[in-house]
């Protein structure tokens, strides 16, 4: 797929060694839930996919990460499916579970891949499929993509967020992320640092111009998907692997797969995720089947 961009020596899931800690940066996350975030992430689900529940609904959320959307989903009223490439982040999900979401049999919690075709086959097909900032990080993101796309139902709706492709400036972050990724810990605060003053050093001169220094960045989770503002910087900056797609290159893709386009919410010229909310036609056959 021409436009997206792959790192020499990215196939497939890499090893821990090669791969940002994206398990270890949830479980910092995890300590910052609290009903409000919850709350705000259970809205901000509803609102892109245009619902006020998920009653007898089945929900897939294919890299689950911290399990914050996982819980929204299961609030909302869905049967719940997670699953993740990182062991942290599977504990990270089940302690959500076991914290907020009680001994349920409508949340299941496993370890897998995205770019695992025999585990995706076995799951079956879900109403909603929900993959958020997560595909682009597998090194293989139009595989995962694809067989994330299998797993939608007629009529079900397919929600992902891939990396937006700015050209060179994907380029450059690209040689940021290898340059943390190869540091030690202990250093790591130097990539780190400079990153940070790049994604919000513009932000924060904006806000002290008009008299109210720090107001984005205190009103970060309740305006957005209840997440933290500094676990995203160290997610951005570290995340490694690292692919990015134009939105026409994910609208063709998935067109060609029975899907049309339900939502959309674009990055713009900037950098982070492009949202899609995608409808599977009832008539659709998908590709490969």
């Amino acid at each position: 797929m021409a436009g997206h961009l792959t790192s020499k020596g990215q196939r497939g899931d890499l090893s821990a060694g090669q791969r940002f800690a994206f398990g270890d940066n949830w479980a910092k996350f995890l300590e910052l839930v609290d009903e409000d975030r919850i709350e705000n992430a259970e809205r901000s689900l509803a609102d892109m996919l245009e619902v006020e529940d998920l009653q007898g609904k089945t929900f897939l959320d294919v890299g689950c990460g911290s399990g914050l959307f996982s819980l929204a989903a299961h609030r909302l009223g869905a049967d719940v499916r997670s699953f993740d490439y990182d062991p942290l982040s599977v504990a990270c999900t089940r302690e959500l579970k076991r914290r907020f979401g009680g001994d349920t049999r409508e949340w299941i919690v496993e370890e897998a891949s995205a770019l695992d075709e025999d585990y995706a086959a076995g799951l079956g097909e879900h109403d909603v499929v929900y993959s958020w900032g997560v595909l682009h990080h597998t090194g293989a993101m139009w595989r995962a993509l694809e067989n994330t796309s299998r797993m939608v139902a007629p009529g079900g709706k397919l929600f992902i967020a891939l990396y937006n492709d700015q050209g060179r400036g994907s380029r450059r972050w690209l040689m940021v992320k290898k340059a943390y990724n190869a540091l030690p810990g202990a250093l790591r605060w130097l990539v780190l640092l400079p990153g940070f003053a790049r994604l919000w050093g513009p932000t924060f001169l904006r806000d002290s111009l008009k008299g109210r220094p720090l107001s984005t960045w205190s009103q970060y989770a309740a305006a957005g998907r209840g997440m933290s503002p500094w676990r995203d910087v160290v997610d951005w900056v570290g995340g490694f692997p690292f692919e990015v797609a134009r939105p026409q290159e994910v609208l063709d893709f998935c067109r060609e797969r029975g899907f049309q386009l339900k939502r959309l919410e674009t990055a713009g010229a900037g950098h982070g995720c492009n949202e899609f909310v995608f409808e599977r036609r009832r008539d659709a056959r998908q590709a490969g089947r």
